[in-house]
């Protein structure tokens, strides 16, 4: 079985920290983990759709909606004071550190960065922020909101480089994923602020094909308290993991039927890269 970290492997520093906490688990639970790496530009959709996955990150719109679901081995819960020790996680909204804008309302009819149309973080959480925001929502139902969706930056960093490039002037980002980028890539980070958050979701979850992998599991949330693995979780800003309740991902389902609903009759931009391209032609749909 397999291993992999991709969605938070922000650096390849960060990624070989990865590789040594989930092969120190795997030899905790004396399980036969194989870490492979599967980088983009090959689509992550491919990796979960594997069957021979032992512990591998999954975005948790994805996982809500796989039909059968792998299992969840645990989910992470992050370290920073904000997440109040709880395996959750939002989008932040980020545009240039010197650009005019600061607040949300300000970026409308310019460029949106989204990662891809499927990810919760990275496209699903925004648009549902647009559609319950009563300001945004208004003037959603009056013309498109933003001028462009750029192409698909499909990780949280390339879509903060998007921005602080000039591609595109406001993206959302995986909090988490940023909290990791401020620690490892400072010298970016640095260049852009937040102006707006979604509200906290279910975190990414660690899943396997089959079920059953008790001592994984039992593995993942005791690490914590093994004195050698403490420094590891440190140095990826996490707490613990923990065996996560399914009902806060099935609500990632909900929510985004209820934003294809509500975006099927409103175009979110006047154009976008073709993989968002229902976005400008009045459907939200994954491709």
């Amino acid at each position: 079985m397999i291993a992999n970290a991709r969605m938070y492997s922000v650096t390849p520093a960060v990624a070989e920290l990865w590789r040594r906490l989930l092969g120190a688990i795997a030899a905790q639970a004396k399980v036969d983990l194989a870490f492979i790496e599967h980088p983009e530009p090959r689509p992550i959709g491919e990796l979960w759709r594997r069957q021979d996955l032992g512990a591998v990150f999954m975005c948790g719109l994805p996982f809500a909606r796989s039909e059968p679901r792998p299992a969840v081995i645990s989910a992470p819960v992050p370290a920073p004071a904000a997440y109040g020790g709880q395996p959750r996680y939002w989008s932040e909204f980020v545009v240039r550190e010197d650009s005019g804008f600061h607040a949300l309302e300000e970026t409308l009819g310019c460029r949106m960065a989204f990662t891809t149309p499927d990810s919760q973080s990275g496209c699903v959480a925004a648009l549902c922020y647009f559609m319950e925001s009563p300001s945004l929502s208004k003037a959603a139902g009056q013309q498109a909101l933003y001028r462009e969706v750029i192409a698909p930056q499909v990780t949280p960093l390339r879509a903060l480089t998007a921005v602080i490039e000039g591609l595109a002037d406001v993206a959302p980002i995986d909090s988490f994923a940023l909290h990791l980028l401020r620690r490892y890539r400072p010298e970016l980070t640095r260049r852009v602020r937040v102006i707006a958050q979604t509200a906290p979701t279910a975190i990414p979850p660690i899943v396997a094909s089959p079920p059953g992998l008790r001592s994984l599991e039992t593995a993942f949330v005791e690490a914590h308290n093994n004195p050698s693995m403490r420094p590891l979780l440190q140095s990826l800003e996490l707490d613990r993991f923990v065996r996560p309740d399914s009902a806060p991902y099935d609500l990632l389902r909900q929510r985004f039927e209820a934003a294809t609903a509500y975006w099927v009759t409103r175009p979110f931009a006047a154009a976008a890269h073709p993989v968002f391209a229902a976005l400008s032609g009045g459907r939200l749909a994954p491709v």
